[in-house]
């Protein structure tokens, strides 16, 4: 790929960055002209990131020159994975935007707030299509500190205060996890430049050996990743984050909050040469996943609820990551980002679209029956769409045993089908249904291999220690099923009520991460 049009992508987070200028000089007198500035520049970014995208499908991966000195500077790193998520961040950006010119009509900081908005896409951009170290780093730390504005765009209100407050104490623990784990791979590998770096890690592994502080380096970019994304038990400040406006929650949800799991997949490459770092990564995922699943389920407020799904969400992504999965991750992160932003931006009428299609839950016959049935009914068109498609436990180990949790999935759809009297025709509409759904998850995953191959690794035959992890995430997720089947036919039991209290309040553990925080506000009070 020519020099000159490895450039170009730097024209997106300039567009936006000048967004911002103009509304901080505007300070509110200018919002009309600010909102047309935004729409132009997110549109400009959207055909900047089509373009990239062909550019890379035609001419290849390039790395853009450096802009700096000594090796310290800033470039671009323009392959599958950073084409894709450009894309994505430029199409949910433009979105958000879109729906925050009518959301705050009339509030006197309105250009300012969509000002905000373009200072955050555009270090979201600069951080994925990251060239180096040193700008992967200044766009990590960017992405938080302007998040951080818009979480306190109601400074007034003390709950915005103290979610703020928490996000800022776990993004600072990231940042340093991060940096630490910089400053290793660049000394084992002797260059900042990422490109260099996976090529030689790739080689390494190939040839069996692992540069002097790889490992360590390996797990602290884990840890940096596991801050990011919210994982338990450092969860609590994402459910608290509902004081600022939806449009800065769907950004939220939808794309900073994937900077963890994008950061793995960069380095997934380094993170092949330690294995205990993706073991770590499968656990806490693992663990994150069961826990939001959990408390999402028992949530009340909209908003709430989908705060733990994206808890869940992310703990998933991380999951696919330890097990190897890479592919699927990438996958995983488009599909929530385009999901979740739908679902805070059109939060306001999922109550009204609830109520109208609540149906009364009639059972009939044996419920364990009937959660037999199904399980066996959803594991033969699991099995039989992954055959014929050419998936097999063989080849693709993790893709087949994550896809035995949508099996989960497929088993409670087909379990509800089954309530109430024979309906041949809502049963056989329902396999139908869990028929097109495999063959979507496989047809995803072949297309999410063919479109990264080269950018990321494939997964391979796991560890024994990974296949441990497989099977009790399995496990774990096949207990959660059964719960949610059989939990409302116990609504009137007084030790699962008891648990359900439990339950809600995400068993307290936000509660002594919000007396740490509160702890340590005192201490900093008293020093000063």
């Amino acid at each position: 790929m020519p020099p000159v049009l490895t450039l170009l992508p730097y024209l997106a987070p300039l567009a936006l960055v000048a967004v911002f200028l103009l509304a901080r000089a505007d300070q509110g007198r200018g919002t009309p002209r600010v909102l047309q500035a935004a729409r132009a520049a997110t549109l400009l970014v959207l055909a900047i990131a089509v373009l990239t995208g062909i550019g890379v499908a035609l001419l290849g991966p390039a790395t853009s020159p450096l802009l700096g000195f000594a090796g310290v500077g800033s470039s671009l790193r323009l392959d599958a994975l950073s084409a894709v998520m450009f894309g994505l961040v430029a199409f949910v950006g433009a979105i958000v935007v879109q729906f925050s010119r009518n959301y705050l009509d009339g509030d006197d900081r309105h250009g300012t707030f969509v000002g905000g908005l373009c200072l955050t896409l555009a270090a979201v951009l600069l951080l994925v299509l990251a060239g180096n170290l040193y700008h992967l780093v200044a766009a990590w730390v960017g992405t938080s500190l302007a998040l951080h504005r818009l979480l306190l765009f109601y400074a007034e209100r003390p709950n915005a205060i103290v979610a703020a407050r928490k996000k800022w104490i776990v993004a600072r623990l990231g940042d340093l996890c991060l940096i630490v784990a910089v400053v290793l791979i660049a000394r084992a590998f002797g260059t900042a430049d990422i490109a260099t770096i996976l090529a030689d890690a790739k080689a390494a592994l190939g040839a069996g050996s692992v540069p002097a502080g790889v490992p360590i380096a390996a797990l602290l970019v884990a840890c940096a990743a596991l801050l990011k994304s919210a994982q338990f038990p450092t969860h609590g400040w994402l459910a608290e984050v509902m004081e600022t406006p939806t449009p800065v929650s769907a950004l939220l949800h939808a794309g900073v909050i994937n900077a963890g799991g994008f950061l793995v997949v960069r380095f997934a490459d380094v993170m092949l040469l330690s294995m205990p770092s993706l073991h770590v990564l499968a656990l806490a995922g693992g663990l994150t996943a069961i826990f939001g699943s959990l408390v999402m389920l028992t949530q009340t407020s909209v908003k709430v609820a989908l705060a733990y799904s994206t808890v869940a969400q992310m703990g998933f992504m991380l999951l696919q990551c330890g097990l190897g999965a890479f592919t699927s991750a990438v996958l995983h992160i488009v599909a929530h980002s385009l999901y979740k932003a739908h679902a805070f931006l059109s939060s306001g009428s999922v109550v009204d679209l609830a109520r109208a299609s609540w149906v009364p839950n009639v059972a009939g016959g044996s419920r364990r029956v009937r959660l037999l049935v199904s399980l066996v009914g959803a594991l033969v068109v699991f099995l039989t769409v992954g055959a014929l498609m050419g998936m097999s436990l063989a080849d693709k180990p993790a893709i087949v045993a994550l896809g035995a949790i949508l099996v989960l999935g497929l088993t409670h759809l087909l379990a509800q089908a089954l309530d109430g009297p024979a309906n041949g025709y809502v049963i056989g509409r329902t396999v139908l249904a869990a028929t097109l759904v495999a063959v979507a998850y496989f047809g995803l995953q072949i297309g999410a291999e063919t479109v990264l191959a080269g950018a990321v690794p494939l997964a391979g035959w796991p560890d024994p220690w990974t296949i441990v992890l497989m099977i009790l995430a399995v496990a774990a997720f096949a207990a959660l099923t059964v719960m949610q089947v059989l939990a409302p036919y116990r609504a009137d039991d007084p030790g699962w009520q008891r648990r359900y209290a439990l339950i809600v309040d995400g068993f307290y553990a936000n509660a002594y991460f919000n007396r740490l925080v509160d702890a340590l506000g005192r201490s900093a009070a008293t020093k000063t």
